[in-house]
């Protein structure tokens, strides 16, 4: 039994052989192009400035001091002289006060006066304390005491203002000795009382200018000059505020 040829088989008998040997045309092949190095760009280095890091100093410990406990030396006991000789090359000794007072006062010393004495014999003094002013006369006489002529009793109601009206009269022995005629005006109680004692000090200086020394160092002879403290603007008085209101 025989088969019929296929198309392609017929095609493949009808071609030629010179067409089946003839070489397929080969491609042209590119030619290669020459690498071409470009010439490495160098960059500058960039220096970076360096960071100093601040030193950090530590303080130093300081170690206490220990202190060694002082040692006390028995005291050496130096036999006794005699009394005689130790007196008379040992100074005295004063503890806080210093060399010791001469007692003899200066010959030519002068106190300053401020007193007088008229020419009935009548010694004056003038004494002042804040704003009174004391007019004070003493005469020898059997202890008489008149102010603004009152009895002291009447003038002074409390016991301290008659004890310090009286204390430069009990200081040179004159209680009961002197008649005393006081003018004083001005101030309070205590400004009075103060300027009593000035006044009756300072004539007793001037009757006996020997009892300076007596009166000056009781201090009866010093002027106070403490005056009350004016007001101050904004103030109620001299230091004190008004009282705060919160609303």
């Amino acid at each position: 039994m025989s088969s019929d040829p296929t198309p392609a088989e017929d095609e493949i008998e009808n071609s030629s052989p010179e067409a089946a040997e003839t070489p397929a045309p080969e491609e042209p092949v590119a030619a290669e192009e020459p690498t071409v190095e470009e010439p490495a760009v160098e960059e500058p280095a960039v220096e970076e400035p360096a960071v100093e890091e601040p030193a950090i100093e530590e303080p130093a410990i300081e170690e206490p001091a220990i202190e060694e406990p002082a040692i006390e030396e028995p005291a050496v006991e130096e036999p006794a002289t005699e009394a005689g000789e130790a007196d008379s090359e040992v100074p005295e000794i004063t503890l806080g006060q210093g060399a010791p007072a001469d007692e003899s006062t200066d010959p030519d010393y002068v106190p300053v006066l401020r007193g007088k004495v008229d020419r009935f014999g009548v010694a004056m003094g003038t004494g002042r304390r804040k704003k009174a002013v004391a007019r004070v006369r003493i005469r020898d006489g059997a202890g008489q005491f008149r102010i603004n002529g009152r009895t002291m009793d009447e003038f002074f109601c409390v016991e301290r203002d008659r004890e310090m009206v009286q204390a430069p009269l009990k200081l040179v022995e004159k209680i009961g000795k002197v008649d005393v005629t006081i003018r004083v005006n001005g101030g309070g109680t205590t400004g009075q009382t103060g300027a009593i004692v000035l006044g009756i000090s300072r004539a007793l200086q001037a009757m006996n200018p020997s009892l300076h020394h007596t009166l000056a160092e009781a201090g009866y002879l010093t002027r106070d000059g403490r005056m009350v403290e004016r007001k101050k603007y904004g103030l109620r008085k001299a230091r004190r505020a008004f009282q705060f209101s919160k609303r």
